[in-house]
């Protein structure tokens, strides 16, 4: 794999960086630009959640299947505005099933019904989420339309476009507001929603 090398003084501080044009910083100020009322109301939801200590000492506690609905809920519902499923026109579902076999992701983003990014999760004691990053794909390349795949032990998270060589990956439990804003410019149901692949 390909050394990621973090960028100081940018909006990318504490991230890896990767060369994908999503993760451009010209496409990612725009994005922080067009949307930094969001961002600054989703960053106070996401500061009073995953910043809190004993929330955190709770996530460092529990185990993968005790959490990883309430992970779903917590980060990609109540700050990123996805709707899981069985709620109307929902774009996230767990246990998600691959298209050619019995084997199943711990969750997906759907556009039109369709997968367009795999989301495996394990607990923090999984701490190198390279460990999980074979299963993770293997899930993706059993979705025709599936490009993205997320991953995260709870405490850190990974997102990676088309390969497992260039990520970006944050630390949810210590997030600058510049760095919540990188996360949440490449926000994933920004392209999702437009059914970008």
């Amino acid at each position: 794999m390909s050394k990621s090398l973090p960028l100081k003084n940018t909006i990318f501080a504490g991230c890896k960086k990767i060369s994908m044009s999503l993760f451009q910083q010209t496409i990612l100020k725009k994005q922080i630009a067009l949307n930094s009322e969001k961002i600054a109301e989703a960053y106070k939801k996401y500061v009073a959640y995953f910043h809190n200590p004993e929330i955190q000492e709770n996530i460092r506690k529990s185990k993968e299947e005790e959490w990883q609905e309430g992970f779903m809920r917590a980060l990609f519902v109540n700050i990123f505005d996805y709707t899981f499923k069985p709620d109307p026109k929902y774009n996230l579902v767990s246990e998600k099933k691959n298209e050619t076999d019995g084997e199943k992701a711990d969750g997906a983003v759907l556009v039109n019904d369709e997968v367009r990014a795999v989301i495996e999760l394990k607990d923090t004691k999984t701490t190198d989420l390279k460990q999980i990053q074979k299963q993770a794909f293997n899930y993706k390349n059993n979705h025709r339309k599936a490009s993205y795949v997320i991953t995260s032990n709870f405490e850190k998270l990974r997102f990676y476009i088309e390969n497992a060589i260039d990520y970006k990956e944050f630390n949810l439990f210590t997030l600058t507001e510049n760095e919540f804003s990188s996360l949440y410019g490449i926000k994933f149901v920004q392209h999702f929603k437009r059914g970008v692949s």
